[in-house]
């Protein structure tokens, strides 16, 4: 096969806890990944060298995004030359707590061991994906899942949200080593879990989900903390920042209600509507 297009889903956070600081430097965590339509699209074309573009000017300028790195560790790993041509175009927007960089770099790792017929196993694929970024395994197997530790210990689970899922986006890129740096509290360890068994026998309980990052995020961003207000003014049952931000979002009952809310934000905000 010489050439292969593939969807690169983002995801939210449903809840993003931070449970404790680890002996490495990292922290544990708990959180729902939820995967969404909302995708980057990547072509691998096989050739005589490497290339790599995109439709976005600061990733093509950035010859350590996370595709390359991707890519580079692959080939690394396999002594095998990886010699092709990616086109990324980008519709995630970046530094937003998408997981779109993350999202890339498990494609590429996928991609490219079908591809090149390099026959790494899911387990060897996960263990390289955790290399590149905490979240980057779970998009290996983008389904919606439970994920502990670092993030990369990932449990699938049945949670099914439902209505009009509107994100927001203010253009502020939030650096995700500040975010944690500057963490102020941390959760109990297995209070997410028990909330989202709730949910799923029934319960109307979101109120109970959060993100740890929020705090910190909206002391230094007002205008984030604004976005997340207005969502709940207008009428979204659930409303609250993924990953380490900058974006939020809101689930509403009904599509004219998110339409409606989708309208009350500047227009050179990234928006976007999606059924859920």
């Amino acid at each position: 096969m010489n050439k292969i297009t593939v969807n690169s889903p983002a995801k939210i956070n449903l809840g993003l806890n931070i449970v404790g600081k680890r002996e490495d430097g990292f922290h544990n965590l708990e959180t729902i990944f939820y995967p969404l339509k909302l995708s980057d699209k990547i072509t691998f074309i096989k050739s005589d060298k490497f290339i790599f573009n995109t439709n976005n000017a600061f990733l093509n300028s950035e010859k350590t995004n996370l595709i390359i790195k991707a890519k580079d560790l692959l080939q690394n790993e396999s002594n095998f030359n990886l010699d092709c041509n990616i086109y990324l175009k980008k519709d995630i927007p970046i530094g937003a707590g998408l997981g779109g960089g993350s999202s890339n770099a498990a494609i590429t790792l996928t991609t490219l061991n079908q591809m090149f017929k390099l026959n790494f196993s899911n387990d060897k694929l996960a263990e390289l994906a955790l290399q590149l970024g905490s979240d980057v395994p779970f998009f290996l197997n983008p389904v919606t899942s439970f994920g502990t530790s670092r993030g990369e210990i990932i449990e699938q689970i049945s949670i099914k949200l439902k209505g009009y899922l509107l994100l927001v986006n203010p253009g502020i890129h939030i650096n995700t080593k500040w975010a944690f740096q500057n963490l102020k509290k941390l959760s109990a360890e297995g209070s997410l879990k028990k909330t989202i068994k709730k949910i799923i026998s029934g319960e109307n309980c979101f109120n109970l989900i959060t993100n740890d990052f929020e705090q910190i995020v909206f002391d230094k961003f007002s205008q984030i903390k604004k976005i997340e207000v207005k969502l709940k003014e207008m009428g979204a049952y659930f409303s609250v920042m993924t990953g380490t931000g900058s974006t939020v979002y809101g689930i509403f009952n009904t599509k004219n209600e998110a339409e409606t809310a989708m309208k009350k934000f500047p227009k050179e905000f990234f928006t976007y509507i999606e059924t859920l």
